[in-house]
């Protein structure tokens, strides 16, 4: 087990994606204390350190360690907002079934023990269309009942609160361009969440091919949930955008992004005008929160992607 603070400084884009927070908020805060927090979770679960991982995700830090038996795992720290308890509440209700197990929890110190997988190799490592069918016969057996009790919100709850930060970043000077695609994506949230007939499922929320990594003792395994109920439809909006770059910069982009739409409808037997909305939505929603970060470049990319939808 290591003492060495230094080992333990956030990855580089970490520290850029909460760059842009209030430097005495919350996130900067937790981003600050971030190495006291890893040494305290080594130490009291006698965990040996053998690197952060590299280059990370940009809401959370993996540090590669062994259990006190020599094990491979993987300790997640996360901001102690709930994430951690809601992401173990789903990779318990998964139970390993096509999802990385979770070993131990810490919902106060945002800490998540979590089997090894091969970080390095997600389904990005793959020929697009093969990516494609992978991540979608992973996301169909995660489509569970979330069960009796469980923690999670809705997306009708969630996506409300999405909606009304989108209606107040729709006023401001810098979202003028984007205001008619900002109507068109409220209006469709509203229909989707007003006619949502479907009986709800366990979702992942943020399900991408970055998000599904090779493991040992099975080919892919989905990790990062974000978990919701509710409709299928709205788990496929990730992968409809998934490498947004590389699509767009391609030949005959709009009816690219039209054929995930019906390809992912058609494969996993979900409303092919319901993927659209949800596709919609979500990226004008994430594309505007990027414009008001600042990161203009990819908000711009993203709002471009859901003008061709």
């Amino acid at each position: 087990m290591t003492n060495a603070n230094n080992r333990l400084e956030p990855p580089e884009r970490l520290v850029r994606t909460l760059s842009c927070e209030p430097p005495d908020g919350p996130a900067r805060r937790w981003l600050a204390a971030l190495p006291e927090t890893a040494q305290e979770c080594l130490r009291r679960w006698e965990l040996t350190l053998e690197r952060v991982q590299e280059p990370g995700g940009r809401t959370s830090m993996v540090l590669l360690v062994r259990l006190p038996d020599g094990t491979p795992a993987a300790l997640k720290l996360c901001p102690p907002d709930g994430t951690a308890a809601l992401e173990h509440a789903a990779l318990t209700r998964w139970d390993g079934r096509y999802a990385v197990r979770p070993l131990r929890v810490d919902p106060e110190a945002g800490a998540l023990l979590l089997e090894r997988l091969h970080g390095d190799i997600s389904l990005r490592s793959l020929a697009e269309p093969k990516a494609q069918l992978e991540a979608a016969a992973v996301l169909q057996r995660l489509w569970v009942p979330a069960g009796d009790g469980h923690p999670f919100r809705s997306v009708a709850e969630h996506t409300a609160a999405l909606a009304a930060t989108l209606r107040e970043h729709r006023e401001q000077p810098w979202a003028a361009d984007a205001r008619t695609v900002v109507d068109e994506a409220l209006e469709l949230r509203d229909a989707l969440a007003a006619d949502a007939t479907e009986e709800p499922a366990l979702l992942h929320g943020e399900f991408h091919q970055g998000n599904v990594l090779a493991g040992d003792r099975a080919p892919w395994l989905a990790v990062g949930p974000r978990p919701l109920t509710g409709e299928r439809a709205y788990d496929l909006a990730w992968l409809v955008r998934d490498r947004v770059d590389t699509l767009l910069a391609a030949p005959g982009a709009g009816a690219a992004a039209r054929r995930r739409v019906s390809k992912l409808s058609d494969s996993l037997d979900v409303p092919v005008e319901r993927v659209r909305g949800w596709a919609l939505f979500r990226a004008v929603s994430s594309g505007v929160t990027e414009l008001a970060a600042g990161r203009r470049g990819r908000g711009e990319l993203l709002l471009e992607f859901a003008g061709l939808l």
